[in-house]
């Protein structure tokens, strides 16, 4: 499957932190013709390996993280349903938002939002608290009650979009558009004689902890480790974010990298000519799973390679086609360069 419709399709599944299984179903169909073996851990990771066949090979670790920013139900008030939030929801992204209440068949509801009209002058200036909002589904408290019981999760409905010549927008970009990413590199690798094995992970609950890579790191075992999530790319209203979208991979540097992984990465952007930029993480704690795959037993060498992205954590997030095929040429590179 061609990138964009990859990244289209994983990103308009639905899969909030801790109900991922739609999105871990469809991964294990698509991978187990690529790989050697795919297989499903406790926390509902998508595990794929494709194994060189040298004897002591090592491990390489191509992960991205397959939940996205969602809700839950959480109860029913004349019909209108309460809910608390998955991960970091921006709260200003609420009210009037169209959602995707996740029963089978799936409802569709709207989250609901006081008119201008009554609205106070200190109202107006501020986001409306999560606990004062509801969806509207269009039902009587019996049928809500009924078909969307509390603990039935939701997910922002948002259209996949094309703008322009190279840009794509969607819900869920974060982290869909990297899980895309590392399965059309592992695609490309498993064409490949190579020198080592390769691990495709694509975890869960990233969002709220990442749990799921923490997990699979600790069965895994890799020698190293290739984190692939986004980070934030500039907009015309913060000129001053740490990447732009358009110029490339961007390169991690930092307690929380490896930093002869990232000398590496560095060096082969630059002798194969794939564009790359570099993101400064000061921190011990990226926010992202390298976090947890780094301290994994006895550690791991890991490596981030972010996509920038724009209006991070809403149903809009948009990023560039260039950037993401500049990541896969950087993941297929890194590894086609491993030694026994």
């Amino acid at each position: 499957m061609e990138l964009t419709e990859l990244t289209r399709t994983l990103c308009t599944l639905p899969g909030p932190s801790g109900f991922e299984e739609p999105v871990r179903l469809w991964l294990e169909d698509y991978l187990k013709d690529i790989a050697d073996e795919v297989r499903t851990d406790a926390l509902g990771n998508c595990i794929a390996f494709k194994r060189c066949g040298k004897p002591g090979a090592k491990m390489v670790l191509l992960d991205a993280h397959m939940d996205e920013i969602g809700f839950v139900v959480t109860g029913a008030t004349d019909g209108f349903l309460k809910f608390a939030m998955l991960g970091g929801v921006d709260q200003r992204m609420l009210p009037a938002r169209e959602v995707r209440v996740l029963t089978e068949p799936p409802l569709f509801g709207v989250i609901d939002v006081l008119p201008p009209h009554v609205l106070t002058a200190e109202e107006k200036e501020k986001a409306f608290e999560p606990d004062k909002l509801y969806i509207d589904v269009g039902l009587t408290q019996e049928e809500a009650e009924k078909l969307a019981p509390v603990g039935t999760p939701v997910v922002y409905a948002s259209d996949f979009l094309e703008l322009g010549e190279d840009k794509l927008c969607c819900k869920a970009m974060d982290d869909r558009a990297c899980a895309a990413i590392i399965i059309k590199a592992f695609e490309r690798l498993s064409r490949q004689e190579l020198n080592v094995d390769v691990c495709c992970l694509v975890s869960t609950q990233e969002e709220v902890g990442h749990r799921g890579a923490a997990v699979a790191a600790w069965d895994i075992q890799p020698d190293t480790a290739l984190v692939v999530d986004v980070t934030h790319g500039k907009s015309h209203d913060w000129r001053d974010a740490p990447c732009v979208c358009g110029e490339g991979a961007a390169i991690g540097i930092g307690p929380n990298m490896n930093a002869a992984v990232a000398a590496e990465l560095f060096a082969l952007a630059k002798a194969r000519g794939i564009a790359h930029q570099t993101e400064v993480v000061p921190g011990g704690n990226s926010g992202t799973n390298a976090h947890a795959i780094q301290v994994s037993q006895a550690g791991v060498a890991t490596g981030l390679i972010s996509l920038p992205l724009k209006y991070m954590h809403t149903p809009v997030e948009v990023i560039c086609r260039k950037d993401m095929d500049a990541i896969v040429a950087l993941l297929a590179a890194y590894v086609e360069s491993r030694e026994v």
